[in-house]
C-alpha cells in the first residue's frame, strides 16, 4: 500500500468541545471521506441531515453510522490497532480522526501507530501516517479544574476504583503532548483573562501551534493533513524540557505583562527528605508547574524523579546514577556518553538536583531560599545519611 491514510487524534478533557469539533470536521466541505472513532456513539450526536439514508443511530447497539457525504462514524469496539486496520483495509476513506476518551493520556495512543504490535502481528506505520497531536482546551473551566484538587475518582470519572489520577495531572499530559492546542470556548472569557490562559499555555507548551476558538468551529485546513507530527519533537516539546535541556526562559514582554515566568534550580547538594517531603507538601500557590531530577540524601544511589501539576504532587526513584554503579558498569556507561563527565563532581559524580519551576507572579529568591532550606547543612553531610528521617518508603536495591 503506497498511500498512507493521514490520522489525527483529539485529546481533551471532558467537556472542552473535542465533540462539537468532530461534527464540525464531519460537515467539511472538501470532499473529504473521514472515519471517525469514537468512544461512545452516543455522545457525539450527529447531525440527522448527515447521516445517510440507510444509516440510522442505536444508541444501545451502534457499531458503524454512515454520513451522506461519504463520511463514517464508528464505535470503538476493539483495541484500537485492530480497529484502525480494519478501517484501512476497508478503503473509502482519506482520513481518519481518533477521539480518545476525555480521561485518556495522548501518549499511548500515539505509539500505536509508531512500532509494530508483534503479538497481534499488526504493523500500522505501513498503512497510516500519525498527522496531528490535538489537543482541545476549555478557556473557560482550565484554571478551575487545574486547580481543583480533584482526582477521577472525586469526579465519578475514573475507570475503576484504582485509578488515583489527578485533574492536573491529566490536563498536563494533554498539553504537554500535542502539536496543535486549540483554545475554545474563548467567548466565555474576558480579552484579559484569555490573553493571561493563552501564556500560561504557552509556558507548558510553548511549540505546538495555538488555535483560539468559539464553539470549536475550525478550518479543517489547520489540523487534517498538517504533516506535523514527529514523535520525538513532541515529546520533548513541552515548556520544562525546554528549559532544561536549551536553557529557554519564559521571560517574553508578553508573560512579564501577566506575571508568568520560569527558573531552574539546580543543587549540587542532596536534600533533607524529610524537609523537602515538608516542602513539596506545601508548595507555594503561584507555581504552576515542576518537573526535574531530584537527589535525596537517603536514597544516595537513585535519582528521583519529581513532578508537580497545580495541587498534585508526586516523586519516585526513575534511575540509578552513574557514580552508584559498579565500576564495571560506570566505565561502560560513561564510553557511551562522555557528556555525563562534564558535570562530574569529584566527590559525588553525577548526583545532583535540577527542576524547573513555572508559575505566576513567582517570587525566584523566596523560593530558591525555601528549597536551600531542606538541603543538608554543613553538620549533616559527616553523618550518616541512612539515619535521617524520611517520609519516602521505597525499597531500593543495589545498582549492581
Amino acid at each position: 500500500m503506497n498511500h498512507k491514510v493521514p490520522v489525527t487524534v483529539l485529546s481533551g478533557y471532558l467537556g472542552s468541545g473535542k465533540t462539537t469539533l468532530l461534527n464540525n470536521l464531519l460537515r467539511n466541505e472538501k470532499g473529504m471521506r473521514i472515519a471517525v472513532i469514537v468512544n461512545d456513539m452516543g455522545e457525539v450526536n450527529i447531525d440527522a441531515d448527515l447521516i445517510a439514508n440507510e444509516g440510522h443511530l442505536d444508541k444501545t447497539d451502534e457499531q458503524l453510522v454512515e454520513l451522506s457525504n461519504g463520511c463514517i462514524c464508528c464505535t470503538l469496539r476493539e483495541d484500537l490497532l485492530i480497529e484502525v486496520e480494519k478501517l484501512v483495509h476497508k478503503g473509502g476513506i482519506d482520513y481518519i480522526v481518533i477521539e480518545s476518551t476525555g480521561i485518556s493520556e495522548p501518549i499511548p495512543v500515539a505509539q500505536t501507530f509508531s512500532y509494530i504490535d508483534e503479538e497481534m502481528n499488526i504493523d500500522l506505520t505501513k498503512i497510516c501516517r500519525l498527522d496531528s497531536m490535538v489537543t482541545v482546551v476549555d478557556a473557560h473551566r482550565f484554571l478551575k479544574d487545574f486547580q481543583s484538587g480533584d482526582t477521577l475518582l472525586d469526579r465519578k470519572q475514573a475507570i475503576g476504583e484504582a485509578d488515583e489520577r489527578e485533574i492536573a495531572d491529566l490536563l498536563i499530559d494533554q498539553i504537554e503532548f500535542c502539536d496543535i492546542l486549540i483554545l475554545n470556548k474563548i467567548d466565555l472569557v474576558t480579552a484579559d483573562e484569555l490573553k493571561k490562559l493563552e501564556q500560561v499555555l504557552r509556558s507548558l507548551q510553548p511549540e505546538a501551534l495555538f488555535i483560539k476558538t468559539s464553539h470549536a468551529e475550525v478550518n479543517p485546513n489547520l489540523i487534517l493533513n498538517t504533516y506535523r507530527f514527529d514523535f520525538e519533537k513532541v515529546s520533548d516539546s513541552a515548556g520544562w524540557i525546554k528549559e532544561l535541556t536549551e536553557g529557554h526562559h519564559n521571560h517574553t514582554p508578553e508573560t512579564e505583562e501577566y506575571g508568568i515566568s520560569s527558573f531552574v534550580y539546580h543543587r549540587r547538594l542532596p536534600f533533607h527528605p524529610e524537609r523537602f517531603a515538608n516542602w513539596m507538601n506545601n508548595m507555594h500557590s503561584s507555581i504552576v508547574r515542576a518537573k526535574g531530577i531530584v537527589w535525596l540524601a537517603n536514597y544516595n544511589t537513585v535519582a528521583c524523579l519529581f513532578s508537580q501539576a497545580g495541587p498534585s504532587v508526586d516523586i519516585n526513584p526513575v534511575t540509578f546514577w552513574v557514580d552508584a554503579m559498579s565500576e564495571a558498569q560506570k566505565n561502560e556507561i560513561l564510553s557511551a556518553r562522555p557528556e555525563v563527565l562534564s558535570e562530574w563532581d569529584p566527590e559525588y559524580g553525577d548526583r545532583h538536583t535540577k527542576f524547573v519551576i513555572i508559575g505566576i507572579d513567582l517570587d525566584e529568591e523566596m523560593i530558591t531560599k525555601s528549597l536551600d532550606d531542606c538541603l543538608l547543612k554543613t553538620d549533616e553531610i559527616d553523618a550518616d545519611w541512612n539515619q535521617f528521617e524520611s517520609p519516602f518508603t521505597w525499597r531500593i536495591r543495589q545498582p549492581y
